[in-house]
């Protein structure tokens, strides 16, 4: 299916110097605060949960958000004498970071699109330029100026029409990924009255220059569910609905092909997708389905000339196949087989041009990309790779009408790169290498290795490693394992500038490849989710073993970070495991399991069932409560402990940690330091700045390099 381009949950890795003060030693002088405990009884299933911090599941309650500034003040006074830590992470951060950078440009539609950083600055700006890189630049968005005035800000969803005069665009100033859509005349630069509210921030335009179609969102579980299309210059309370998506297990989106033919309505679930289709010349026009629902089956669709092309898993093709059918045969009875259904190779991803398909595949956790040639008469082949820890993957190629594609290449020490390669010459361009400045930087210097664990039922599971040259296998070096672990998602290698900052000071840092992901194919997420899911878990926990084992580390020394279904990983190794690490991180946990999947209100809850069962269903409540970590909290002693979470977050609720972590407070037995560090103005993503995100990451890694007490 198409590939998730997610921002993963671990975004870098930091160290510098360690002030003498223990934070552990004042814990004794600094009273943690203690949430009231209100009981309130839980019911399903004839049986009876007791939540103490029930009442926390109210952000308008003043005494909420009382008491999440008194946990912000408990991990502020308890952390002051690593102030002069952070900052200092911080400008070291920076000062890896070329400040006045900017994207390559990629030219579609006559125009070359550019998006730029300024000195100082915390946001992007937009621009292009007509025709040529050397034509004058034109700023569609200065980011900067927008954000004025917001604590978040995040522009998303840019669309420009096709006669290259309007710009529709979404913002979010709150944080909850809730977008309002506005549009900009980019001759005049006026922003036009139309507005339109509560909705995903996507759109597209279609042939006419005068129609968009967008997605609103239910306005109380922000589920994606209406299509809608609008007109310029009328009011949002005119737009037509289009498509309503009745079933809440369902999301909707909407995207346009590349050959610009087709608008496109997707139409998914965890297990389950379909697509409806209508041509960009007729907005006023009826979607047609390209394929009904079916339970089970995925597919997704490209159009090129006068055929479509799907990516499915018809016919128990477990890792996917690509199969063709006539643009006006869309049933799955007319597709054929193209490239087919393989065991040992997960075809994840597919690029259309004019005179070359291009394959992204997947074998033995490594991921490939294929040039096939349209041309029957021309042999298909991969561009070479040489790493074990590499991650490729195509970027930007909007331009139907090209040779070359654009791809990125990084591994854990080498720095991200954007290649033009020309699929007819076989040769490449290197546009940009990410820079790492501040002189001290040479990828030479450090190791990367893909080692493989064995899990307690006898599986392999790859973990990618990466560390200074001259590393001893003693058992004393701190080493920080990170994972995710669900919706299939592929946590491949990646190259951060940041990481340096622990590596140089001895650090390992590892990323654990665990079941849930599809680092493996596709069977290793169906054997990581549903009544699987503990496969997760203990992978983790036999990673850690291994490593333990392998005297890379050590219990002392080992510490686990994740975010959101990553920090269900850490808060289920916490109580199942806790003696094997000093400490852990946890992003925007999703730790209250069972009470989250029983309340549909809840954004994305509905659409998770697929993922984690449904706990009306007695089967799924009992699996799941017997791994969900707020359940499972009890009586013993856990390791150090960071948790973060932002008061708007739309994908986990502020109230899970908040939850946790008061429970966790009140049963624990050992004095370990215990944070919950809630961000006031953001939501799930964190900070909106590049800047502020940096001195969130300080935090974290501050908190790591103090209970190793490193030195800078």
């Amino acid at each position: 299916m198409k590939k998730l381009i997610l921002f993963c949950w671990v975004c870098a890795i930091f160290a510098s110097s360690y002030l003498k003060i223990n934070a552990q030693s004042m814990q004794n002088d600094i009273s943690a605060p203690k949430a009231k405990i209100i009981p309130k009884t839980l019911k399903k299933h004839k049986e009876t949960r007791i939540d103490n911090y029930f009442w926390l599941n109210d952000r308008e309650n003043p005494e909420v958000i009382d008491y999440l500034n008194q946990e912000n003040a408990y991990y502020e006074s308890m952390t002051s004498h690593t102030q002069k830590l952070k900052d200092s992470l911080f400008e070291e951060m920076k000062g890896r970071i070329k400040e006045d950078d900017s994207s390559v440009p990629y030219f579609y539609n006559g125009y070359f699109y550019i998006t730029r950083f300024e000195t100082g600055q915390d946001y992007p700006i937009f621009a292009r330029k007509k025709g040529s890189l050397s034509a004058d630049e034109e700023i569609l968005f200065n980011c900067n100026e927008m954000a004025k005035g917001h604590a978040y800000f995040k522009l998303g969803g840019l669309s420009i029409s096709p006669d290259n005069k309007f710009a529709s665009f979404g913002v979010d100033i709150v944080g909850r990924r809730i977008y309002t859509i506005q549009i900009k005349n980019l001759e005049t630069g006026e922003i036009l009255a139309d507005k339109i509210e509560n909705v995903t921030g996507a759109s597209v335009w279609a042939n006419d220059n005068s129609t968009i179609f967008y997605v609103r969102q239910d306005q109380v579980t922000l589920r994606a569910d209406k299509v809608f299309r609008h007109k310029l210059n009328t009011a949002s309370e005119n737009d037509v609905l289009v498509f309503d998506e009745v079933d809440d297990t369902f999301n909707v989106s909407i995207s346009k092909e590349k050959s610009k033919k087709y608008i496109v309505i997707g139409s998914g679930s965890t297990l389950t997708t379909e697509y409806r289709i209508l041509n960009s010349n007729n907005p006023d026009g009826e979607f047609t389905i390209f394929q009904p629902r079916v339970r089970g089956l995925e597919y997704s669709i490209s159009h090129y000339e006068d055929s479509f092309y799907i990516l499915t898993n018809k016919d128990k093709a477990t890792n996917f196949k690509l199969m063709k059918t006539p643009e006006n045969k869309t049933g799955k009875k007319n597709w054929v087989d193209l490239i087919p259904h393989r065991e040992d190779v997960l075809l994840e991803d597919i690029e259309i041009f004019r005179n070359y398909l291009v394959v992204e595949e997947r074998s033995n956790g490594l991921n490939h990309i294929r040039i096939m040639p349209w041309n029957a008469a021309e042999e298909d082949y991969y561009l070479p790779f040489g790493s074990e820890t590499y991650n490729a993957y195509t970027t930007t190629n909007v331009d139907f009408d090209t040779d070359i594609l654009r791809y990125s290449y990084q591994s854990l020490a080498t720095p991200s790169s954007v290649i033009d390669f020309n699929m007819k010459t076989k040769t490449k361009e290197i546009l940009k290498e990410q820079e790492v400045l501040g002189g001290k930087f040479d990828k030479n210097n450090y190791v990367e290795e893909r080692v493989w664990a064995t899990a307690r039922d006898g599986v392999k599971v790859p973990i990618s490693m990466v560390y200074r040259k001259g590393l001893e296998k003693n058992g004393k070096n701190p080493l920080l394992l990170y994972a995710y672990g669900s919706y299939g998602i592929t946590m491949d290698t990646y190259f951060s500038s940041t990481r340096l900052s622990l590596l140089d000071r001895g650090f390992v840092y590892a990323i654990a490849h665990i079941r849930g992901g599809e680092d493996l194919g596709r069977q290793w997420y169906e054997d990581g989710k549903l009544l699987k899911k503990k496969n997760t878990f203990t992978d983790f926990i036999d990673c850690s073993k291994f490593v333990i084992d392998q005297k890379y580390t050590s219990p002392e020394h080992l510490y686990a970070e994740g975010g959101s279904a990553g920090g269900l990983l850490m808060g289920v190794i916490v109580n199942e495991a806790p003696e094997l690490y000093n400490g852990v991180i946890a992003q925007v946990p999703f730790v209250d399991v069972i009470t989250t999947m029983l309340d549909d209100s809840i954004p994305l809850t509905t659409g998770e069932y697929d993922e984690w069962g449904n706990p009306n269903n007695k089967t799924y409540y009992d699996y799941m409560l017997s791994y969900s970590p707020y359940d499972n909290v009890k009586a013993q002693e856990y390791p150090n402990m960071y948790v973060s979470t932002g008061l708007h977050d739309s994908q986990v609720q502020y109230w899970e940690p908040a939850k946790w972590v008061a429970k966790l407070r009140d049963l624990k037995t050992n004095d370990k330091l215990l944070f919950l560090d809630t961000n006031m103005d953001a939501g799930h993503g964190g900070a909106s700045g590049r800047f502020e995100a940096l001195k969130d990451l300080a935090k974290e890694f501050s908190f790591l390099l103090d209970l190793e007490k490193i030195k800078s």
